[in-house]
């Protein structure tokens, strides 16, 4: 081949299951020795991850294509995920661009501020796509958001850029699959309808023969085949890029022990929120994220997450009564923890003095749980840190992060080291830790991989990319 290949991973809808695919082909396709780079032109998720930059320096891509490289057996960089919004408001996110900030774009500017967004995520795929066998790109939301597509460059506008052959992913679990998968089609432009080769079902449940006369008629209506058909699973489940999910994001217990009770704050502009997931996979311990003071109230151990707007937050929980829950809660000897955001608002002050989120000036009291002081600056700070953790954060926090029962941190993913986690169990709960992190993501990814190639024909889809 003159160039090396592509796919690109498209959805019906957002949370269709593109990442889940993504990530299984980078699986399977590296098992069979080739060098595959995920991609995704523009997350939009305040769930991201540290990597290693140009010229070694640290940036910032989202959470997925990270577990999408090690799903590839490839180092994950910047490159990969090359535009990062990460929402500040509903009308505004912060821009990171390969891997470091850059500004803002707001729903007014949205395609006027586009166009150089997408030169550096078709860069980047292009220098991908010079340096491995094969690319695997993820789209966004979905081809058909006609009202976006002139200003596009994720779905269709990264597949005519690169002549990219397309597959369409359903989830057939919310029912509409056929519907969608024909409607996606139809409202595609000639040019770009022209790139979409075919589907894939998943997360189905029950007798897939029962699908075949459907996927039949869709062929002969639409001239496409479907390529496989994923089933549904219990035990898998990936790295989170959005709080699309939080609503169902709960561990269950042992059931023959008695469980400790977990709460996770669950704040309105949550970021990092995987920080939990280390917890979710002990056997002693039943993890919810929560936002009603009264289920605090039973919990064992509280857990206040990231925050992607500190001081918004932090005023939410005092509208709700959660932050005298939170005092209550320590004052009566139980732990809890505070991760980055969480660790500053559970301090004695914190400071905006450039107005880095809103007010130039700001400053507010904390919980009092610590005794930190929080100051917010314009540059941010990203730290990796081993064996496991990293930092993303503009607030500098000065002062002790214990005091009692009550601990704070600015690392997150401090808890994915079984070894951390196993201290703070026995320290604070009084309970072993009886689970292994990195084994059980390595199992996961294993077990997308071993679905991907027993229901998708990797042969068809491997001979698109060429």
């Amino acid at each position: 081949m003159s160039r090396a290949g592509a796919l690109l991973v498209a959805g019906m809808t957002s949370d269709a299951g593109k990442s889940v695919v993504t990530t299984g082909l980078c699986r399977a396709f590296a098992r069979r020795g080739i060098r595959v780079a995920p991609y995704k032109a523009q997350n939009m998720s305040n769930n991201s991850m540290v990597v290693r930059g140009p010229g070694g320096e640290p940036g910032e891509i989202g959470r997925a294509q990270w577990v999408q490289a090690l799903a590839a057996d490839a180092e994950p960089e910047v490159a990969m995920n090359p535009v990062l919004l990460k929402p500040g408001s509903d009308r505004r996110s912060h821009v990171v661009r390969m891997g470091r900030p850059d500004g803002e774009v707001s729903s007014r500017d949205w395609h006027d501020g586009r166009q150089r967004l997408a030169e550096t995520a078709f860069e980047a795929f292009d220098d991908l796509r010079a340096r491995f066998d094969l690319v695997v790109a993820e789209g966004a939301g979905s081809p058909a958001e006609i009202n976006l597509r002139a200003s596009d460059y994720v779905n269709m506008g990264l597949a005519r850029h690169g002549d990219v052959p397309t597959i369409v992913v359903g989830d057939i679990d919310r029912g509409g699959w056929f519907a969608s998968a024909y409607g996606t089609l139809m409202l595609l432009e000639p040019e770009d309808r022209a790139l979409i080769k075919g589907y894939v079902v998943n997360r189905f449940r029950g007798d897939v023969e029962l699908l075949r006369p459907g996927l039949a008629d869709l062929q002969q209506r639409t001239g496409r085949p479907t390529y496989g058909v994923l089933p549904w699973h219990p035990d898998l489940w990936l790295d989170s890029e959005d709080a699309l999910d939080l609503a169902g994001r709960r561990a269950a217990p042992d059931a023959g022990r008695a469980a400790r009770r977990v709460a996770v704050v669950r704040l309105p502009r949550i970021s990092n929120f995987t920080d939990v997931d280390a917890l979710g996979l002990e056997p002693g311990l039943d993890v919810e994220f929560v936002s009603d003071p009264a289920r605090l109230a039973d919990a064992d151990l509280v857990v206040l997450p990231g925050s992607r707007a500190t001081l918004a937050d932090l005023a939410w929980l005092r509208e709700r009564g959660l932050d005298a829950a939170i005092v209550r809660h320590a004052r009566a000897g139980r732990p809890v923890l505070g991760i980055c955001g969480g660790c500053q608002m559970l301090g004695a002050r914190i400071e905006d003095p450039e107005g880095v989120e809103g007010t130039a000036g700001a400053a507010v009291d904390g919980l009092g749980l610590l005794d930190l002081t929080t100051t917010f600056g314009p540059e941010k700070r990203l730290v990796l840190h081993e064996p496991a953790g990293y930092e993303i954060h503009h607030g500098r926090i000065t002062g002790p992060t214990t005091r009692g029962t009550v601990t704070g941190t600015m690392v997150h993913g401090s808890l994915e080291d079984d070894g951390t986690r196993a201290a703070y169990l026995a320290d604070h709960l009084g309970i072993p830790s009886a689970a292994s992190f990195p084994a059980a993501r390595a199992a996961r990814l294993d077990l997308l991989g071993d679905l991907v190639e027993e229901h998708l024909d990797l042969d068809a889809l491997l001979e698109l990319t060429r």
